[in-house]
């Protein structure tokens, strides 16, 4: 037993360092890789060359997609954790919706950039709060029913979102698209700086819950009668779970999938106990994004746009969910 248990913890520590290294390279290729092509090496030999400016540009969008990327994926395992079922993704539960209509309300009202993030955080938790009511109007919070309720608060907010989008004049307008359809920008360091922390202070959250959510995964029943008590468990995943997911909306939008699909692979990798399954899907979901942003720079160069990486990785976690239903790996 104890030899299984060193053979687990050795795969463990090869896959978490074999993902850690894919973050740098995924890295450097998003810092090299834009609508100007640089050299990382003339960049880093010549402070006063024009590579090293466009990298300490590029840096801030590379920590923003990476800490994004991390956020979406750690949320969505911790929310499959609770609802013991893997569709359970901050975007499929409304949760991101919340998110970018609390941010819309905050650019609506015209608030200061740093306060945004907090808006979108009270958009998530009340988006949380929601889903949670109108699966227990159903008759039972089970997974169907919060899943059900997620649509629904999708299709709400979505209409609002657009609504908002159709009041704004100009730049707000512009503001409130880029949320709805997901795009890591060239944020300011306070602004970047605000939303890493918001993201780590959730994150460290969850992962100070991950026996709670292992003991979850037995069934509430049995978690209940080791000691654990569900209900406040539950309320404390959903809370941090919100504060990540409010953070990486509030600048990035509605990316969607990042959620679903890393906590499945990462589950494939490591296993299923939480302390390692967090830190897995959050390096693997910050390579994603970090890639999909360098993918989405790169799309459209020569017609001098970006398209919207929310779009790339709704492309790339479609056809996962649909083989994942052809195969009945998920079970609503």
């Amino acid at each position: 037993m104890s030899a299984l248990r060193a053979g687990s913890s050795a795969r463990t520590a090869v896959v978490l360092a074999s993902l850690s290294l894919a973050l740098a390279l995924a890295s450097l290729l998003g810092l090299a890789f834009g609508a100007t092509p640089v050299s990382l090496a003339r960049a880093l030999s010549d402070p006063a060359s024009a590579e090293r400016a466009i990298v300490e540009a590029r840096a801030l969008r590379v920590l923003l997609g990476a800490v994004t990327g991390a956020a979406l994926a750690t949320a969505g395992c911790a929310f499959q954790a609770l609802l013991r079922n893997p569709l359970g993704d901050p975007f499929a539960l409304g949760v991101s919706g919340g998110a970018a209509l609390g941010a819309s309300v905050a650019v609506l009202l015209g608030v200061g950039a740093a306060l945004v993030p907090a808006a979108a955080f009270v958009g998530a938790l009340a988006a949380c709060a929601l889903v949670v009511a109108l699966a227990r109007a159903s008759g039972a919070v089970d997974a169907r029913a919060l899943l059900l309720a997620g649509v629904v608060l999708n299709t709400a907010t979505s209409a609002a979102l657009s609504l908002l989008r159709s009041a704004l004049p100009g730049t707000r307008a512009q503001r409130t698209l880029s949320l709805l359809l997901g795009a890591i920008g060239d944020e300011p360091p306070s602004v970047v700086a605000t939303v890493t922390a918001v993201v780590l202070a959730g994150a460290i959250a969850l992962w100070a819950m991950a026996k709670h959510m292992d003991l979850l995964g037995l069934g509430e029943d049995t978690a209940a009668s080791l000691g654990v008590s569900v209900r406040r468990v539950e309320l404390a995943v959903f809370v941090a779970g919100s504060l990540v997911v409010g953070g990486a909306v509030s600048v990035c939008g509605l990316v969607p999938f990042v959620g679903l699909v890393v906590p499945h692979y990462s589950r494939a990798w490591v296993g299923g106990a939480h302390r390692s399954l967090l830190v897995a899907s959050g390096l693997a979901g910050a390579t994603l994004l970090v890639l999909a942003d360098a993918a989405a720079r790169g799309l459209f160069r020569v017609l001098s746009t970006e398209a919207p990486v929310g779009a790339l990785t709704a492309l790339l976690g479609a056809p996962f969910l649909f083989v994942a239903l052809r195969k009945r790996r998920v079970d609503l």
